[in-house]
């Protein structure tokens, strides 16, 4: 799947590991790191929806994007590059049609 970045920070710590350990810590950036490699070895977003991570689509104001699990609490959002979201005739989301996503945050917004 094509991956890209909406925040510089983020794309330098996904290139920097160590970089990212000393921002994030060591658990934080392992997970971070297992989802990206989650996402770039996939073909859709259907190829990840059942993997470690529980990705999953997200609801009211963050409606059209996406999160998956890093560590307790925090989350790592992301957004499909197909604009319009393709949906079913029933407006659901069709996660098998999704190849590309923009990581836009991690964060906890509980």
């Amino acid at each position: 799947m094509n991956i890209t970045f909406g925040d510089v920070n983020i794309e330098k710590l996904a290139n920097d590991y160590k970089k990212c350990q000393r921002k994030m810590g060591a658990i934080r950036a392992k997970k971070f790191n297992i989802r990206l490699n989650d996402l770039r070895n996939a073909d859709t977003l259907e190829d990840v929806r059942h993997l470690p991570g529980r990705y999953h689509e997200l609801v009211e104001d963050r409606k059209g994007q996406w999160a998956c699990d890093l560590d307790h609490p925090y989350r790592l959002i992301f957004e499909p590059h197909e604009q319009p979201i393709p949906t079913d005739k029933d407006g659901k989301y069709i996660w098998i049609e999704i190849k590309g996503v923009e990581i836009i945050e991690i964060k906890d917004y509980h």
